[in-house]
């Protein structure tokens, strides 16, 4: 583990990640009111380890920059060790996305890497390395093509992938290309010291623009794309995280847990069916993720949803496009298409 002494100086590749998990996942109410969004459920996993599993084979420590419900996740981390270590860095109040880096770099190594905790993707991180190593800038970022820039960073790239301009969340006329920042990124440790402290600060409107023609003391100059196009997602909403949960079980990035009961489930795959879960003559699938102790009634059905932990849906109940929290009960009967429940109690703000 990486201690507080001194700093690991440049290697063939980054030695800590910095991973963002500081928002309140707004989009994700009432659930996020009980349940931090990165630790919400989606292909077999919490959206937090499959942002884990990027990391490349230099890592040898993982960075939480935390602050929204730390305790939970502190927790969920003691009771599901992850096979890298990994540190919890509190935030006291809010410090966006590059106070929240700042907070959390005592110890950090030259390249770093800096990863938002809700994204999906098939970056392949190894070679972005090598690509950064290769342009020698202060800088590389994951590029991703949308349609609709407006909810994200949008950039202008030009020679050898070069980033001449960055625009956080433009509107359609105003977005140089439909290349997006897709919130995983190396970076040269100097770059930390463009950061002020004890603030609130968006990397990505106060620091990022002036780093696109810096050099650091080492000669490192400028920013640079890495480009992938298999998959991409930023699984901050309801619709958004269903659609990531499809996208790891179609490429193959899922974890199968055996049916560990049941008398006779019609199970149509890919599914991820927890421990001690009851799936009494129900229709699951495709697209589902049960958690533990999940129990389905009889001629219940469930698809393209994600239930957590204890959740009982009814005799008869059907769910379609649904998200629901711990301890839930669905009512026989039910019809759910489209929304995210909250167990009778669960706080609602």
């Amino acid at each position: 583990m990486v201690g507080s002494g001194s700093l690991p100086e440049e290697t063939g590749g980054p030695e800590v990640a910095i991973v963002l998990v500081g928002g309140f996942g707004t989009r994700l109410r009432p659930l996020t009111y009980e349940v931090p969004k990165q630790l919400i459920p989606c292909a077999g996993q919490v959206a937090l380890y499959h942002v884990f599993d990027l990391v490349p084979s230099s890592v040898r420590q993982i960075v939480l920059a935390c602050g929204y419900k730390a305790a939970e996740i502190e927790s969920y981390l003691e009771a599901h060790p992850y096979p890298l270590p990994v540190r919890v860095i509190r935030e006291e109040t809010p410090l966006g996305t590059g106070g929240g880096m700042k907070n959390a770099s005592e110890g950090v190594s030259d390249p770093f890497l800096l990863m938002n905790g809700d994204v999906v993707a098939s970056v392949d991180l190894t070679r972005m390395i090598a690509a950064h190593r290769e342009h020698g800038g202060l800088g590389t970022m994951s590029l991703f093509e949308v349609e609709d820039t407006r909810p994200y960073g949008v950039v202008a790239l030009g020679a050898e992938d070069r980033i001449l301009r960055f625009v956080e969340k433009p509107e359609p006329h105003d977005a140089p290309s439909h290349w997006i920042n897709a919130g995983v990124s190396v970076w040269s440790r100097e770059v930390l010291d463009r950061v002020p402290t004890g603030r609130e600060v968006s990397f990505e409107r106060e620091i990022l623009p002036g780093l696109i023609d810096s050099s650091d003391s080492r000669g490192r100059h400028g920013v640079y794309g890495f480009t992938f196009r298999e998959f991409w997602e930023d699984a901050g909403t309801p619709e958004r995280l269903l659609h990531a949960q499809r996208l790891l079980f179609d490429h193959g990035q899922r974890r199968r847990i055996p049916l560990s009961a049941g008398t006779g489930p019609s199970v149509r795959p890919p599914v991820s069916v927890g421990v001690g879960c009851r799936l009494e003559g129900a229709h699951v699938g495709p697209y589902v993720t049960l958690g533990d102790r999940v129990v389905l009634e009889e001629g219940s059905s469930v698809e393209d949803s994600v239930l957590m932990d204890g959740v009982t849906v009814g005799r008869g109940a059907t769910l379609r496009n649904a998200i629901v929290g711990p301890g839930a009960s669905i009512p026989p009967g039910a019809e759910v298409r489209g929304k995210v429940l909250v167990r009778e109690g669960a706080p609602q703000g």
